[in-house]
């Protein structure tokens, strides 16, 4: 998220900023797949990854507060909303891409969930 272009804004710079969790995906596809489901299919490890990705939350947070942009920029709290809300991107599309046996493109299908925000 740090590495984004300054002139980002805020959604461009979190959505870009989930190519690095794609990257694993397009590396192999088949592993990731099987992966992925097997996460979401055992109420133990889906626990841990939203555990973890509650983690990524505030640390995401923090890489927007640190953005220059907006003066004053938004609220703690505004910040900690659009860093969970691009995880819950991340997932939604994870979960359809899953349910799809893969089939369709992951990053398309992310991109259209935060397209799904602008609406």
């Amino acid at each position: 998220m740090r590495a984004r272009p300054a002139d980002e804004d805020d959604w461009t710079a979190l959505r870009r900023a989930l190519d690095v969790v794609l990257a694993y995906h397009r590396r192999d596809p088949v592993s990731a797949l099987a992966t992925t489901r097997l996460v979401r299919t055992t109420p133990a490890l889906c626990a841990r990854l939203l555990e973890k990705q509650d983690g990524w939350r505030p640390v995401l947070a923090q890489a927007l507060a640190e953005r220059p942009g907006d003066d004053p920029r938004p609220t703690p709290l505004a910040l900690s909303v659009k860093a969970a809300t691009a995880l819950g991107c991340l997932n939604i599309a994870l979960d359809h891409w899953t349910a799809s046996d893969g089939r369709p493109d992951l990053t398309a299908l992310l991109d259209e969930a935060f397209a799904a925000l602008a609406g």
